[in-house]
C-alpha cells in the first residue's frame, strides 16, 4: 500500500505530463487506473505526481482517486489554458481564484443555478506577497471542448473571463467537496480570437508550448509548496 502524501500534483493533458517528466529524472513512473504516477520529496514534503487525464470526467475521477489513495492534505493542478485574444497575453501564469464550468445546458430549471452549482471560489488567503512567481488571479472557465472562437465575445461578456481549459472546474469542485485546499496554476499556451485559435490543428505548437510551460512550473514548484504549506 502506498504511504500517504502531503501533496498530490495533478497533471491533465498528455503533452503536459510529457513536458514535466524530464525535470524529475529520478522519477519511477507507475501505472494507475488513470495515468502514470510517481513520488518525489520536495521541500521536505512527500509529493505524488499523477497524470490524471484530459477532460472533466478523467479530471474528476482521478482527483477523487488521488484523495482516496494518498490522503493528501493539499491538491495542486499545473498545466495550460487557452486565452482570449486581446484580454490576456500568451505566457501569463493564471492563478485560479474562481473555477466555473460553462458547458452546462439546463432546460428544465434555472440555468444559472446549474452553473452556480459547479462554480468554486478558491481560498487564496494564504498567498504571500509577492507570490512565488508572477501570476494573474482570474476566473478559469472549463468545458469539455476547446474554446469555440465565435463564443469568445459572449464568454468575456457573460463571465468576465479571459481564459479557459478542460479540467480545472472538475478538479476544484471535487477538492471542495472533500474539504481540501486546492491550488490551480495554468499558463496561457495559446490565444483564441473570435475567428480562430492559433494552436488549432497544430499539435506540434501545443507540445512545444507545454515543454516550456512545464519546465517553468517545475522550477517554481518548490516555492509554491512552501507557500501553500500553511493552507487549511
Amino acid at each position: 500500500m502506498d504511504p500517504s502524501a502531503d501533496v498530490c500534483v495533478l497533471i491533465s493533458a498528455g503533452a503536459e505530463w510529457r513536458g514535466l517528466l524530464p525535470h524529475y529524472p529520478r522519477a519511477d513512473p507507475r501505472p494507475s487506473p488513470y495515468g502514470d504516477y510517481f513520488t518525489a520529496s520536495i521541500q521536505g514534503q512527500q509529493v505524488v505526481f499523477l497524470h490524471g487525464g484530459w477532460g472533466k470526467v478523467a479530471a474528476a475521477g482521478s482527483t477523487q482517486y488521488a484523495i482516496d489513495r494518498w490522503h493528501p492534505t493539499r491538491l495542486v493542478n499545473l498545466g495550460t489554458c487557452g486565452g482570449f485574444q486581446g484580454q490576456v497575453q500568451r505566457g501569463t501564469v493564471i492563478l485560479a481564484g474562481r473555477s466555473l464550468i460553462y458547458d452546462i445546458i439546463e432546460q428544465m430549471g434555472d440555468p444559472h443555478q446549474a452553473i452556480d452549482h459547479y462554480t468554486v471560489d478558491l481560498d487564496l488567503s494564504w498567498l504571500p506577497d509577492p507570490p512565488p512567481q508572477p501570476v494573474t488571479v482570474a476566473t478559469l472557465l472549463s468545458a469539455d471542448r476547446d474554446i469555440i472562437p465565435s463564443e469568445v465575445p459572449l464568454l468575456i461578456c457573460q463571465y468576465g473571463a479571459t481564459v479557459a481549459d478542460w479540467e480545472s472546474g472538475a478538479i476544484a469542485w471535487v477538492a471542495r467537496n472533500n474539504g481540501l485546499p486546492c491550488l490551480i496554476l495554468r499558463t496561457v499556451s495559446d490565444l483564441v480570437s473570435a475567428t480562430a485559435g492559433e494552436a488549432y490543428n497544430d499539435d506540434a505548437y501545443f507540445t512545444t508550448q507545454c515543454q516550456a510551460i512545464m519546465a517553468d512550473f517545475a522550477q517554481h514548484l518548490p516555492a509554491w509548496l512552501d507557500a501553500f504549506t500553511g493552507c487549511g
